[in-house]
Parts: structure tokens; C-alpha cells; sequence
């Protein structure tokens, strides 16, 4: 991977990473300044319903933060771009899909199939 193609990935990943970390901050915002006061059960069950699918997406984000991070390092370290499995190049496309990629298409199938088959025994 030539220094373009890192200087695009960094950014990417850091835009990526600013983006859930602005979100976070504002569904804090919100739950502090928006307690819950309706008076009726059903539009408070609703409203409770809404707030725990919210900070149920935005835990998914915080882990997917951590996962963004450890591409940060393996691009520093010079690591990044190539599977964990094979050693392989992950092919650029992917990593333009999913910049956290971290094995080939053909490995993460393979890792996937072998995953379904011991969830199946």
C-alpha cells in the first residue's frame, strides 16, 4: 500500500471514528436534557422502547471505535491492509467497504464457514 492509499485510509478511519464519537456525545446530550415524562404508559413504553434500541446502537459503535483504533495501529506499524489469516493483501475495495477489515474475503468466509459448522455441533 503506497502513502496515498495510507493517507486515505487514516482519514477515513479518523473521519469515521470523529463521526460515532459526535453522535455519542449527542445522544448523551439528549438523554440528559430529555427525561422521560409522558403521561401515558403506552407513549412511555414507546419512548423507553426508542431510548434502549438508541443506546443499544450506540454501545455496537463504541465497540466498532475499538475496532477502528486497532486499524489505526496496524496502519502505523505498517500492518494494515493484509489478513491476519494468509498474510495476504486485503484487496482495496474491501477496505474501501470496510476499513476495519482485517482478513481477505476468502479467509473471513472461510473463518465464517468454520464458525457455523462448530455453532453447529
Amino acid at each position: 500500500m503506497n502513502a496515498l492509499q495510507q493517507a486515505y485510509f487514516r482519514k477515513k478511519l479518523l473521519d469515521w471514528r470523529d463521526d460515532i464519537q459526535r453522535e455519542a456525545q449527542e445522544t448523551l446530550t439528549e438523554l440528559k436534557a430529555g427525561s422521560l415524562h409522558e403521561a401515558d404508559m403506552a407513549d412511555r413504553a414507546s419512548s423507553e422502547t426508542d431510548w434502549s434500541v438508541h443506546l443499544r446502537t450506540r454501545d455496537r459503535q463504541r465497540k466498532l471505535i475499538g475496532k477502528i483504533n486497532a486499524a489505526l495501529r496496524r496502519l502505523e506499524a505498517g500492518e494494515y491492509g493484509y489478513c491476519e489469516v494468509t498474510g495476504d493483501p486485503i484487496s482495496l475495495g474491501r477496505l474501501d467497504a470496510r476499513p476495519i477489515a482485517t482478513m481477505t474475503v476468502e479467509a473471513q468466509e472461510a473463518h465464517e464457514k468454520n464458525e457455523k459448522v462448530s455453532r453447529d455441533n
